[in-house]
């Protein structure tokens, strides 16, 4: 991949989002692309959020009237900007707030849980997907080499 184009945006009006979480959140973008050899320039979008916004999404997209940790929306189309082709994978939606919980939970720090969320929505911006048991851990697998790849595994 030579180019990556990350558009941030912050929908949390009573907190700001660092710079380390933007520079994590690429990282974890980065690395799943280099693991699976996507050789575009991409462009994406990654919008942090708290649980409200999230189950509004959740609710009109997936009908599911609860707050999630992570939602991806797959555009699989390119375009030609200034005569180069991009390759347009979609938008990225992460509540920081569920992030938060998730990984006092699970006992890993905010930012293996941020990386692994967007890890994770990557591989469905891909096309990956885990509804059956051999999807699952196809994805499991690749999750994993992204989060060894960053030092951030378990």
């Amino acid at each position: 991949m030579k180019q990556l184009t990350i558009d941030f945006s912050n929908r949390i009006k009573d907190s700001s989002v660092g710079y380390v979480q933007m520079l994590l959140v690429r990282a974890a973008v980065r690395n799943t692309l280099l693991l699976e050899r996507v050789t575009d320039d991409c462009s994406l979008s990654v919008t942090f959020c708290d649980d409200a916004y999230i189950k509004e999404l959740n609710a009109e997209y997936r009908g599911v009237d609860a707050p999630t940790d992570v939602l991806s929306f797959p555009f699989f189309e390119d375009a030609v900007i200034r005569g180069k082709r991009i390759r347009i994978l979609g938008d990225i939606v992460v509540s920081l707030e569920h992030a938060r919980r998730q990984a006092e939970e699970y006992g890993h720090s905010f930012e293996r849980e941020l990386a692994f969320l967007c890890a994770h929505s990557t591989l469905h911006l891909l096309g990956y997907d885990h509804e059956d048991p051999e999807e699952d851990e196809e994805m499991r697998m690749r999750q994993r080499s992204v989060m060894k790849k960053m030092g951030l595994e378990v």
